[in-house]
Order: C-alpha cells, then structure tokens, then sequence
C-alpha cells in the first residue's frame, strides 16, 4: 500500500483541507474550532428552506465538506481521519451555522458513531425548540442483512445521490416533512457495492498488517479499511460479474434490497475510491455498462462518473444502482430533475445538462473516414518495383540497426526510439509486401498510403515529425504533377524534400545542432538538392550524425537528462543515427 505522505501530522491535514474549500467556493465560511464548513450568511439563499447538515468522518474527500454550497448541503461537520465529529461539534453547526426557522435535516452516513453522534445533537436541536429530522444513509449490499444485523446498510457511494437529491429538494422549496420521507423512498431504491485492490494508509499511524495479496480484491470493502463479503482472484470482467450479482440477483434474500422489471429506469453511479487512476475508472465504466445491458437488460439513463466518496487513497471503486419511482411531489421534483438540479457544490461533477439527456441517441454514429489514398490521381510515376527494391533496402537498414539506436537511446533518452522506428520500418514493409503489385506507379498515392501506415504505428514525437515530413513529401510530389506523366527523377524527389523540411520547421524549431534527426535529414536533403547525388546526400547525413556525438541537447528528452560527461563524444542522437542508417540502405539499393 502506499505509505508516503505529504503531510506528517494527520490534524493540520485536515484542518488545512477543510480551510481549503472556502477558498475554492467563496460562498461559504469555515469554523476551525469544531471543524464546520458551511454557507456564508450573507451569501444568497433562497427563503423558506430547510438547512440539509451533513458530514462524518474526515478521509471520504469531497465528501462531506465539498458537497456545502448553494442546490446541494448547507454544513458540513468533520471528525478527524475515519472518526466521527462530536455531538458538540454537529450541534453548533445545526444550531448555529445554518438557518433554522424552517427545519433543518440532518442526514449523515449510517455508521455506529455518526449514528449516535449526529443522532445526539438532532436530540439537542430539539430541545432547543428547532424542527428536525434525522436519516441515516444506508446504500451498501457488499454485507448482507445476516451478518449487519440490527446495525443495518453502511452508508457508502450511492449516499451522495441521495445527498445530491435532499439538497436539491430543499432548494426546490420541500418541506422538512417531505424531505424526510424521500430519503426513505430513495435509499429503499439504492443499492451500492465496493471492491479494492488494497487496504490504505492513513498519516500518522503504522502500517497495517492484513494487507490484500496481490491479485486478489476485497469485494465488499467499506470505506474505513473494513473487510467485505469476501476476497476473490478475478480480472476486472469477473469482479463487476459479481459485483452486479450481489447488488442485483433476485435468488439472494441476504442482499435482494430492490425489485426489477423490464420497465424499470435507473441511474448509475462509478465511484472512485480515490486511488484510481481516471484512465482506469473510465475503463470500469465501460466494462459495469456493457455487462449490466448484456445481462440485466439495464440501460442506465444518466452514467455519473468520478470521485465522490472515497477511502483517502483507495485502490478501489464502487457501483451504485439508484432505481427511479415516483416521487409524488410534482413538477421539478422528481428523482431525475433532483439529480440533474444545478449547484454551486464543489465535489458534485456531473455536468451534464438535462436537455442533453433528454436527446440521447443510442445509434451508432455513421464514421466518415477520408483516405489519402484515394484521394486525386498524380501524374508523378514512379516503377512500384523500384519502390519496392530502394525503400526495402532503406527499411530493412533500419530494422538490423533497432539494437544500437535502442542502446544509444537507454543512454540519452528513455529507451524507445529503436522500436518505435522497427515498429514503423516493419509496417512500411507489410504494405510493400503485401500491396505490391496493387501498389501501382502513383508516386504521390504510394506516400500518401505510406502516411496512414506511419500515423497508425509510430507514436510519440518521432513518429509526430515522420508523419508530418512525410504528409509534406506528398505535397511536395503533387506540386510538381504538371498533368502529364512525370517520372520521380532525383531532381523530382530532392524538390520535395526541400519542401518536406521547410514545412516541417512550422512545427518544430529544431535546427541543425540541437542534436535531433534534423542534423542528419536537412544535410541529405540540401546536399541532394545540390549534387542530385544520393550517395553523397547519404554521406552528408552520416556526417551529420557523427557531428551530434559532440552536441549538447536543446531539445528532446535528452535535455532532461544527465551525465553528459559519460557520453557526450561517444554517443550520436538516436533518431539522427535511426535514420542515416534508413538513407544509408537507400543510396545503396539505388
């Protein structure tokens, strides 16, 4: 698990994190004493509204304190790390931070301490003559009714739509009474389940022991280090398998907390636990929508993605299924309007607009895809055998060199350069192979088809520059097409690549001496373009080469890295070195 922390004292962490949100939403004010972030009395609000007070323990980032703010929470209290706040802290701020005259919610996550904690204050608010309800949010099925028992559902992911939709009701002007009773609506129609990779860490405390065995997740997991169901050795294909299993199988009277039909709409909800990466949790979505539409017929009607209630840096994710029933309370209030309802809270990110739902067209969109290679005939010729000979030669050069780039590259670079041009070489080569004699002796046609090769497999900023000198290169052959044949002399080829250099120094501004391909490609093409002499253009690019052993880098990753006493003299650019050896091999075969 990951152990390393910025911060070394787990309190001024929380104390600065939670200071943090005023400065990131203006429109609300921190207490440091009891830890209480809430709504700015002098900023708008609407009248006649219930105060919706939340929180719980800190390390859940944005929950709690980043959902205060206008359309959603109007306070939320901390605790420390995984801790509840006191009932001291809760009361001051449902008493005395947030208005009271028309009640005010509080609704934490059904934990034991934040149950008795917030319940303890909803008791002192009471006292105190003020309106109040209190509802715990209890969404998890990763524990069964058996074994969490009289305890009830932990409160995780899937709370922050009902939170979502509270603040959003209250702000729609419900009264308490209303709102209370949709929180019981609501959580009987949401189901949620977690799985992690791994415990987490908090600051200031030791490592754990009961760490997860690589290759095997805590299905189940809580957001405070809390064991789930079980653990399994499954990919990701089995883990949402089972995960929507339990959330959704009718057969299992432990977990069955909602009924389907066909007819039924939901909503869905991927949260990040806070450890992965949101390459990945992008990933998981598409996996959770592809399984629940093969094998449940579900067809969620908004996806939400994000961060929304995490176990401080977890290597996790849950699954959230709400399923939409009538609320009862009229225009502007139903679960959708409620979700899709605006807000100024910063831990809320679903920005979708309704309208842009509303025209959601689920047939795939028709792929217009133009072809260099079929586009206008030239007149530039060239034999497809002669193609086939020279540029094989050149590719097969640079194919044998893969090695020696690839070591020179480990030396001054991060070590891809070699395969990323075999890589290009090898495809150029499958095209030949396999296009000739289809290819015919459209010069500019054969280039052109050359680029979509280069585009397709070389990435990276050499494979960047070969596309755009080679998409150059066509333009340079198609200027000279004069309508009638032409045959790809020298003199042909050394226009266009004069051409293909001028247009690449748009791009990038590497000159001969910042040790980059370009010292070995502008002394070939200004030396051929002189001499119309190959063999000699291709001396002039090894010359080039050689003479970048004694340059310092300006630009390119070897900028960044050091020892240059170790290699400076000794060592060539890798792509000036890759691709004298590719015009190497050509001037031989010509």
């Amino acid at each position: 698990m990951q152990t390393k922390h910025f911060f070394s004292d787990p309190n001024h962490l929380v104390q600065t994190a939670l200071h943090s949100i005023t400065l990131t939403n203006p429109s609300l004010a921190y207490d440091a004493e009891n830890k209480i972030v809430f709504r700015r009395p002098d900023a708008p609000r609407k009248k006649n509204k219930v105060s919706i007070v939340t929180g719980g323990g800190s390390g859940h980032e944005p929950a709690f304190a980043g959902y205060v703010g206008q359309g959603l929470c109007d306070a939320s209290v901390a605790g420390t790390i995984f801790a509840s706040p006191s009932a001291e802290q809760i009361r001051r701020g449902a008493i005395d931070r947030v208005p009271t005259d028309n009640g005010v919610l509080i609704i934490p996550m059904n934990y034991t301490g934040d149950k008795l904690n917030f319940g303890m204050a909803t008791e002192k608010a009471r006292a105190a003559g003020i309106k109040t309800e209190f509802y715990s949010i209890g969404d998890d099925v990763g524990v069964g009714r058996e074994k969490s028992g009289k305890v009830g559902r932990r409160g995780i992911g899937g709370g922050i739509l009902l939170l979502k939709m509270v603040g959003a009701l209250a702000e729609a002007g419900a009264s308490l009474d209303e709102i209370y009773s949709f929180c019981h609506l609501t959580n009987n129609n949401l189901v949620t389940i977690g799985s992690s990779l791994e415990h987490v860490h908090v600051v200031g405390r030791g490592v754990p022991e009961d760490g997860i065995p690589h290759g095997q997740a805590e299905i189940g997991m809580g957001i405070h280090n809390e064991p789930g169901s079980h653990r399994a050795k499954a990919d990701l294909v089995e883990l949402v398998s089972t995960m929507l299993l339990k959330m959704l199988d009718h057969n299992d009277a432990d977990r069955t907390y909602i009924t389907r039909v066909p007819e039924d709409k939901f909503v869905l909800l991927i949260n990040n636990l806070g450890g992965v990466s949101p390459l990945e949790l992008s990933g998981i979505v598409d996996e959770v929508y592809r399984q629940l539409e093969r094998d449940y017929q579900i067809k969620p009607v908004r996806i939400i993605q994000g961060t929304f209630l995490t176990s401080l840096n977890g290597l996790g994710f849950s699954i959230s299924l709400l399923k939409l029933v009538d609320t009862g309370y009229g225009a502007g209030k139903s679960m959708l309007e409620l979700l899709d309802a605006p807000s100024e809270a910063i831990g809320w990110s679903a920005p979708i607009k309704t309208e842009t739902w509303d025209k959601r067209i689920d047939t795939p969109v028709e792929l217009k895809n133009s072809n260099l290679a079929e586009n206008k005939p030239s007149s530039v010729k060239l034999d497809p055998a002669v193609v086939q000979k020279v540029l094989g030669a050149g590719l097969q050069r640079v194919i044998k060199a893969e090695p020696e780039v690839t070591r020179y590259d480990t030396i001054v670079g991060d070590g891809d350069c070699g395969v990323g041009l075999k890589r290009g070489a090898e495809a150029i080569q499958a095209l030949l192979d396999n296009a000739s004699p289809a290819l015919g002796d459209d010069l500019v046609n054969t280039v052109n088809r050359i680029v979509t090769v280069v585009e397709n497999v070389m990435d990276g900023t050499s494979g960047a520059i070969y596309a755009i000198f080679l998409n150059a290169l066509a333009h340079g052959l198609r200027d000279q097409d004069q309508g009638s044949a032409v045959q790809a002399t020298t003199e042909v080829w050394a226009k266009a690549l004069k051409h293909s250099v001028t247009a690449l120094s748009r791009y990038t501004p590497a000159k001969p001496g910042d040790r980059t391909l370009v010292d070995a490609l502008v002394p070939f093409a200004d030396t051929l373009l002189e001499t119309r002499d190959v063999r000699a253009a291709a001396a002039a690019a090894q010359k080039g080469t050689e003479s970048t052993k004694s340059m310092k880098a300006s630009l390119g990753r070897s900028v960044y890295v050091g020892g240059e006493e170790e290699w400076v003299g000794k060592i060539p650019d890798p792509g000036a070195y890759g691709l004298s050896e590719f015009l190497t091999g050509l001037a031989e075969a010509v």
